[in-house]
């Protein structure tokens, strides 16, 4: 199994939020750094997440995004299954894009199927809040990164 970046960034901005104190707002900018990765990636993901009902952006000149829900409240299977664009871990996973000549009596789309299914049954166990048990730990490493440059 392997998650888009676009997964792997929006559950880490959500990592990032949740470690924070909800009252203090946070940027693109230092979330960016905190991480270092690209900011115009961020843009697009934090505006989904807000579409999502995930964050809520406050705009302005003291505006900046934060969780708008509860770390308990967000389960990382539901997020999985959000923003990831599809499942198609194999060709003939995909009806339209699927040419492979076996499909019809293949074994292993079942089992593949299967994996896929506990795979995102794993990641429905779990929520913001058990991710960032360890906030102290999390926020130290984030905040460091901000502070080396």
């Amino acid at each position: 199994m392997r998650l888009t970046q676009y997964t792997d960034y929006s559950l880490r901005v959500l990592l990032y939020l949740g470690v924070r104190d909800n009252n203090k707002l946070s940027n693109i900018k230092e979330i960016a750094e905190a991480y270092n990765i690209s900011k115009n990636h961020l843009m697009k993901i934090i505006h989904e997440l807000g579409k999502l009902g995930l964050i809520e952006t406050i705009r302005g000149r003291n505006g900046g995004i934060r969780l708008a829900q509860l770390p308990k409240d967000i389960n990382i299977g539901k997020v999985v299954r959000q923003t990831e664009e599809d499942f198609h871990i194999v060709e003939c996973f995909d009806c339209e894009g699927n040419f492979c000549i076996i499909s019809p009596v293949c074994k292993l789309k079942s089992v593949l199927h299967e994996a896929m299914q506990a795979f995102i049954k794993v990641l429905d166990q779990y929520t913001l809040e058990d991710l960032i048990q360890n906030k102290d730990e999390l926020n130290l490493l984030l905040l460091s990164q901000k502070n080396e440059e």
